[in-house]
């Protein structure tokens, strides 16, 4: 690259830093004076380093003055944010020079001194004054002719050994405050190292690769060169031979003890430190690379390049975070005052939530879950999934015994023997089974009123949360206007499972029959009786088994429910009902008399005579019981009378329970769902939209208040900073493009990445 080339780029990049680090500048200033934190991480330039490593002389040489705390012990206990802004001298030459702190608006400080002593104080505020340590930074700006345009952020110096208040841990905390600073990609690291220590255990340098292991952001300071062993020298260090960095090293002269006893200016150390480069048979050949005003003019280009690089991301940063706090301040509204301002504001808020809840209902929702079913989903799965799935699985016979059947059928019958089943003790049993169906039918009459209620209390969650009282009130008129439509819907479910119950409609066209039930019943019967005569012919089953099978074979049979054609299949299984009482044996229903008289019950005796060869007996029944119960033992035919019972009630009760499946769900969306849906915006208008009401309901929390306000601020300030960025000339961003320090004008050899080792975590 030619000379020409050089001047060129390096006017450029001078040209980059002046253009772009006071937009940054600008922007901190923005943030920091609003006093709210906002996730953005602007470019600057943190400076680490361990305690005594010149840190606090190389950012006095970079101002040029005497202004930051010293000592013996740490010195630096808070982060000193330290923005450094050039200023044109004079027409006449003067020159002005003054410090302005951002916890003092408007104070200028002319006086260096003073800014030392306001530092140890903002200090001892915040930190304690007995060497305690905060990570709350203080800011100061430094306008002078004399200064090249760079922010700098000057981190307390890594100390090991706890001093006056300082916690056991005050290495664990230091390091952890300074990772905070330096790990996001757009601060550059100014990592500043003394010659006299091995720059293999500089504690700088394995901070910066712990965030930085290619070296890519990270720029070295060796200082206190001049007071090095003799014999030593650092130019292997300058150049980057020992451990290598993008940006390489600047080596610098640091004042000595003496200088600061006997005041000597930083001018006149500037021009000492620039004699020891000049004048040094080792450096002589770095002079024009070495030096603090070479690291100023090196701070400046890196930085404006950087920030060049990171503005796209920036900006980008900045808009996601404008909109974000745009839609939250949205979210808490705005405040009316005046009656009409409160009245179209209720009244909006009445209408939405009303349209909220039919769109939740009908699946329009804009927020539509992908994880959960939500809204009409849920109703629509009350209905199939639980109501219609639970009849189906209703045995239709379900808690009625053989007994039970054919002790209704012999009460039906009177004193009179039947061939044919009776018909009131079919009706009978039906419409008790019919009668199981109130309870599901309630039930899922429940169940979506429950579900309306979880949709009314989900509409408009965010919007309503800045007025509770008005969101308890929607609440109440919701809920009571939701139990006045459960009401008439519980009503109508009761008529249509009453109606089946009042009128049992033996002619519908899928009602199996009596004769044909008779008919499949008496072959159920045969069959079973047929394979209890095989398998007793078999010896299989053993006698006390095979008693207790015939005892039940007449009555026993599953019923397999009519198919869509309304036919019966059957089975005979031989299944035996053991409920109810057991009728009393031959023996237990009769007993002999014996030796009992006539006398002794009081009955004359008729047969009397001398000869006594023959005694005379009276034969007395046993009184019936207080209950009767019906037999087990019952013929082939009553068997199969109780069969054929079952095949109708089985065949019926599937017919009534197809039309619950589909009357109950109608009913319950025409007089709970759709009717809250088309009358639910007039019912809160009549119940809410009162204006003696608007104070109490458009009341909002103080928490809501504290929340719209910081919202606002922190949109203030994001509107200012997007404002700041968007009137950058296009051609800044231009500038520079394709810039690479490989190239820098400064000449030295950068090589990329830093040891392994370096890249250990802490």
């Amino acid at each position: 690259m030619t000379n020409a080339q050089a001047s060129d780029s390096e006017l450029q990049t001078s040209s980059l830093g002046y253009s772009l680090i006071p937009v940054v500048n600008k922007l901190q200033d923005i943030c920091s004076q609003s006093g709210i934190s906002l996730p953005i991480d602007l470019p600057h330039v943190a400076v680490i380093g361990s305690q005594s490593s010149g840190k606090s002389s190389v950012l006095e040489a970079l101002v040029g003055r005497d202004f930051l705390p010293r000592g013996p012990n740490i010195c630096t206990r808070r982060p000193l944010t330290l923005q450094l802004i050039q200023t044109k001298r004079g027409d006449d030459g003067t020159e002005e020079e003054y410090g302005e702190f951002l916890h003092l608006p408007g104070k200028r400080f002319y006086d260096f001194s003073e800014i030392r002593r306001e530092i140890e104080a903002e200090t001892e505020r915040e930190a304690g004054a007995n060497k305690g340590v905060s990570d709350r930074p203080i800011h100061l700006k430094i306008y002078s002719p004399n200064v090249l345009d760079v922010t700098l952020v000057d981190l307390p110096g890594i100390t090991r050994v706890p001093v006056g208040d300082q916690p056991s841990d005050i290495e664990a905390r230091v390091r952890t405050m300074i990772l905070s600073h330096i790990r996001p990609r757009s601060c550059l690291i100014l990592a500043v190292t003394p010659a006299n220590s091995d720059l293999a255990n500089s504690d700088a340098l394995q901070i910066a690769g712990n965030v930085d292991p290619d070296g890519s952001r990270t720029i070295g300071v060796i200082t206190k060169l001049d007071i090095m062993d003799r014999g030593t020298d650092a130019r292997n260090l300058l150049l980057g031979n020992v451990i290598p960095l993008h940006h390489g090293y600047v080596g610098v002269v640091n004042r000595s003890q003496e200088d600061n006893m006997l005041n000597r200016s930083i001018k006149e150390a500037l021009a000492a430190e620039e004699k020891f480069f000049r004048s040094h048979p080792v450096y002589i050949h770095l002079a024009d690379h070495c030096g603090v005003p070479q690291l100023a003019k090196k701070l400046n280009q890196i930085l404006g390049q950087h920030i060049r690089e990171n503005l796209p991301e920036l900006k980008s940063c900045i808009s996601l975070q404008l909109v974000s706090v745009t839609k939250e301040y949205a979210s808490y509204g705005v405040t009316k005052e005046s009656r009409g301002g409160q009245g179209a504001l209720l009244l909006n808020i009445l209408s939405r939530y009303s349209e909220a809840f039919s769109s939740l209902v009908e699946g329009r929702n804009e927020e539509m879950s992908t994880s959960e079913l939500s809204g009409g989903a849920r109703i629509h799965y009350i209905f199939q999934s639980i109501f219609v799935k639970s009849l189906e699985e209703v045995d239709p016979c379900e808690d009625l015994t053989d007994v039970d059947i054919w002790t209704a059928i012999q009460n039906a019958r009177g004193p009179r023997s039947a061939l044919f089943i009776p018909v009131v003790p079919f009706e009978v049993l039906v419409r008790r089974q019919i009668a199981r169906l109130f309870d599901p039918c309630f039930q899922c009459a429940r169940f979506i009123y429950n579900e309306l209620i979880k949709i009314g209390r989900h509409c408009l969650i965010r919007e309503l949360r800045r007025f509770p009282v008005l969101r308890k009130r929607i609440d109440e008129v919701t809920g009571n206007f939701l139990r006045g439509n459960l009401q008439p819907s519980e009503s109508i479910v009761g008529h249509i499972v009453e109606m089946e119950m009042d009128y049992i409609n033996t002619s519908h066209p899928d009602f199996i029959g009596g004769d044909k039930s008779l008919e499949i019943a008496k072959q159920q019967t045969r069959s079973s009786r047929v394979s209890l005569r095989i398998l007793r012919e078999r010896g299989v089953v053993e006698s006390d088994m095979l008693q207790a099978s015939e005892r039940g074979s007449l009555s026993r049979a599953i019923i397999v429910r009519p198919s869509a054609n309304g036919l019966i299949r059957s089975l005979a299984n031989g299944a035996v009902t053991d409920q109810g009482s057991r009728g009393n044996t031959d023996a237990e229903r009769y007993r002999a008399i014996g030796s009992t008289t006539a006398s002794n019950r009081g009955i004359p005796s008729i047969i009397s005579g001398s000869d006594n060869q023959h005694s005379s007996t009276i034969i007395l029944l046993k009184e019936p019981p207080t209950t009767l119960r019906s037999l087990e033992t019952r013929s082939e035919q009553e068997a199969a009378v109780i069969a054929a019972t079952k095949l109708l009630l089985t065949s019926y009760f599937d017919i009534v329970r197809k039309k619950i499946e589909d009357l109950v769900p109608k009913a319950i969306i025409h007089f709970l769902v759709n009717h809250t849906k088309r009358e639910l915006h007039n019912v809160l208008i009549e119940k809410l939209y009162r204006e003696n009401l608007f104070d109490e309901m458009l009341q909002e929390p103080e928490e809501v208040k504290i929340k719209r306000k910081c919202a606002r601020e922190r949109l203030q300030v994001l509107q200012r900073a997007f404002q700041t960025l968007d009137e950058l000339p296009p051609e800044v961003e231009a500038v520079g493009k394709g810039y690479s320090f490989g190239t820098d004008p400064i000449g030295l050899p950068w090589k990329r990445g830093l040891p392994s080792s370096y890249a250990t975590s802490i």
